[in-house]
């Protein structure tokens, strides 16, 4: 996983890690078309990246039912 300098921009590590920071899974597809990763590595990121959107996801819907709560208490 070493970056060459030949390399496409859109298969460095530096620019997957930036998109799947941004985009979450719709940034995948720039990991499975990576050529210098090998399936397992592709799968341990996919899951990785699902695990992490279901839970944020999760977090996010929580947090708004509280803060809705909290704004239905104001009123």
């Amino acid at each position: 996983m070493l970056e060459h300098k030949n390399d496409k921009w859109y298969f460095r590590n530096s620019s997957l890690i930036i998109a799947l920071l941004c985009i979450g899974p719709l940034a995948l597809p720039l990991v499975w078309f990576n050529p210098r990763f090998n399936k397992t590595i592709k799968v341990i990121i996919s899951i990785i990246v699902i695990a992490l959107t279901y839970y944020l996801t999760i977090f996010l819907l929580k947090s708004l039912q509280y803060l809705n709560q909290y704004y239905q208490q104001m009123l």
